[in-house]
């Protein structure tokens, strides 16, 4: 007589989750030309003139406004390739990230 073991078949099913969102701020100071604000948020976050110049308005009324939300590793990017291109003129034009809640 054959003895045969059979060992049930376990699946694993893994878990997908959504990446972790982060916004991108753009901090208002009293040296970066307005128009020069409109011109980066064009070109880095590809906004319409009249979305730029909301975002910026709100940025200088309130000291900061979310520009848009990323994932962690694209906002970063973005924050920096637009506080650079700022720094890049002169100016202290900065965007940081934070996550999302």
């Amino acid at each position: 007589m054959i003895d045969t073991v059979i060992k049930p078949k376990t699946k694993v099913k893994t878990k997908v989750e959504r990446p972790k969102l982060h916004k991108v701020i753009l901090v208002n100071d009293d040296y970066t030309p307005r128009e020069f604000v409109v011109r980066v948020l064009k070109a880095e976050f590809r906004m319409t003139e009249d979305q730029a110049h909301k975002v910026m308005i709100t940025a200088h009324r309130r000291g900061v406004c979310v520009v848009a939300v990323f994932t962690k590793d694209v906002a970063e990017t973005k924050a920096t390739r637009a506080t650079d291109a700022g720094r890049a003129k002169g100016y202290p034009l900065l965007f940081t990230t934070e996550p999302e809640e």
